[in-house]
């Protein structure tokens, strides 16, 4: 009824298309300026912290395992809003107050780090034995054939998996709109509140989403394809 009675009136309709059309530049920019920079540190940041909770539970220290396993499961056991929210609006409760922009980046990092470090421990592990033993043999320590041997080939397992979560990042960070980051989706939110064609504009954002994320499935489909012929 409400699609009809909009596309049955010119002036509605030419009134929507105005609004997506006026709103399509600002969720744009939302997106240049807030949504993929936030995914790209995010996702940087959180690689660094996953490789080293992978070797931490690889490890045979009995000190830092545990922790790694701790953190895993916290992250892995808790909705990524909730620990959003925690970072952005819990610690100013204890005297920690971090702008949107940080703590949107602190919290996907965290989140990226847990799950990811599981993709880049099961890709080590994947690795045969022998090729720890091989590299044993030609008088390599256990740093120098992680280095050179074993994580070159798990990074080649690994990317796949990370390239899916590094598609999945760029969906989530519409949750920063909820700790004030003015990226695309919140942009869609504030224009919204405006106009109050929330269906219009929601579906313009979805849409903006689906392209970012079709251009990286082309690009993964590519350098997986480009892996292929290098492992070949």
């Amino acid at each position: 009824m409400y699609l009809s009675s909009i596309f049955s009136d010119p002036e509605k309709l030419d009134r929507i298309l105005t609004i997506l059309w006026s709103s399509l530049l600002p969720m744009v920019k939302g997106a240049l300026y807030y949504t993929i920079p936030l995914t790209i540190a995010s996702f940087i940041v959180g690689i660094v912290i996953a490789v080293l909770t992978a070797l931490a539970r690889i490890s045979r220290n009995r000190f830092l395992s545990p922790i790694a396993r701790v953190y895993v499961s916290i992250i892995r056991g808790t909705p990524l809003l909730v620990q959003l929210f925690i970072i952005f609006y819990g610690l100013p409760t204890i005297g920690l107050v971090i702008d949107p922009f940080p703590s949107a980046i602190i919290g996907f990092s965290l989140n990226v780090g847990a799950y990811a470090s599981e993709i880049i421990r099961a890709a080590i592990l994947s690795t045969p034995k022998g090729q720890w033993e091989a590299a044993y043999s030609i008088g390599m320590n256990d740093q120098q054939t992680l280095r050179r041997i074993i994580l070159p080939q798990a990074s080649r397992v690994s990317i796949p998996p990370l390239s899916n979560t590094f598609i999945s990042l760029v969906k989530d960070t519409s949750l920063a709109s909820l700790i004030l980051v003015t990226e695309l989706f919140r942009k869609a939110q504030e224009i919204a509140a405006q106009t109050y064609e929330f269906l219009f504009l929601y579906t313009e954002a979805a849409l903006l989403y689906w392209i970012i994320c079709l251009g990286l499935s082309l690009v993964q489909e590519r350098l997986e394809r480009r892996m292929d012929r290098y492992v070949a």
